[in-house]
């Protein structure tokens, strides 16, 4: 079957990331079990029609209860796979031509609000200057500050390694999506935390392998679910709906624009390629302009009666 070398394009070739290929295989993997009743040797992939898409798509909808936004994901998935196979010369027709992304909802992001943000941050300041030694909270603590004060994604956290920082300059590199590198800048009380926990880190596991990642859990670069299970403990106290990195990186949008930073500033920030996306966070700004608008000004409760 072609699905191994399909990921190999999508992880060499296209550059995608890592957790993105994941989600690819996963994809093409389901449907072709689906279809053969998990005989996938069975498959003809020329033989595979819009019909069989569709109805899959159909059951994954209504078995699974997916969510658009996880249905939109699949088809794409497919549409990826299928195309690479046209171009190998393996099919002469493209069955996810003619197919339809389900349409998703248009959600603002969600985020932390700031003032709840700073008291986690001071109270673990706190704890951590009566319990120097607690390792763990050193490092729990790390992930949400470098989430939250620099916007990162979570598979950029995760990436960062000792030679990603320039401490004379105050400079992190980030890798993001598609391996595209910026570099952010970063204030001085963060660089005297990161020092800290790599003094406790080299301690701990002197013989870590170079380039020594920064962030580790037993000897290990931290993996996608231990940060996500990090900030989902850290959060726990919050009013934000949805306590994940993502959410950080949304609330660090969020208070950069509330305190006047200028949406291009914010762009490069968070490494996005167009200032569209970035857009977004505008909105939420403005819902928290009204916000403060309704609870102070005293002519937004006047009686229009």
């Amino acid at each position: 079957m072609y699905v191994d070398d399909f990921i190999s394009y999508i992880r060499h070739e296209l550059n995608r990331a890592s957790l993105t290929a994941e989600a690819y295989e996963r994809d093409v993997r389901q449907f072709i079990d689906w279809l053969t009743c998990y005989n996938p040797d069975r498959i003809d992939l020329s033989d595979v029609t819009t019909s069989d898409i569709r109805a899959w798509l159909a059951s994954m909808a209504r078995e699974e209860n997916l969510t658009p936004t996880t249905l939109r994901r699949k088809a794409q998935s497919l549409r990826a796979f299928f195309r690479f196979l046209l171009r190998r010369g393996v099919i002469t027709i493209n069955p996810t031509a003619d197919i339809t992304l389900p349409k998703t909802p248009k959600h603002l992001p969600n985020f932390v609000r700031a003032d709840e943000m700073e008291t986690i941050l001071r109270h673990d300041e706190t704890v951590l200057s009566i319990t120097p030694d607690d390792m763990e909270l050193r490092r729990d603590t790390l992930v949400v500050e470098l989430l939250y004060t620099l916007g990162l994604r979570r598979a950029e956290l995760i990436a960062i390694s000792d030679n990603d920082i320039t401490f004379s300059s105050g400079e992190i590199k980030i890798t993001g999506k598609r391996s595209k590198q910026r570099v952010v800048p970063v204030p001085q009380l963060l660089l005297d935390k990161i020092k800290e926990w790599q003094n406790i880190r080299d301690t701990l596991w002197p013989d870590l392998p170079a380039p020594r990642p920064l962030l580790v859990v037993k000897g290990a670069r931290i993996s996608p679910s231990q940060v996500y299970e990090t900030v989902k403990r850290q959060l726990s106290g919050t009013s934000a709906r949805v306590k994940s990195p993502h959410a950080l990186r949304h609330s660090f949008a969020t208070a950069m624009l509330n305190e006047g930073a200028d949406l291009n500033s914010v762009k490069e920030f968070l490494g996005h390629a167009s200032l569209s996306t970035t857009q977004v966070y505008t909105h939420i700004s403005f819902a928290e302009m009204k916000k403060a608008y309704s609870a102070a000004h005293p002519r937004s409760h006047t009686d229009k009666s």
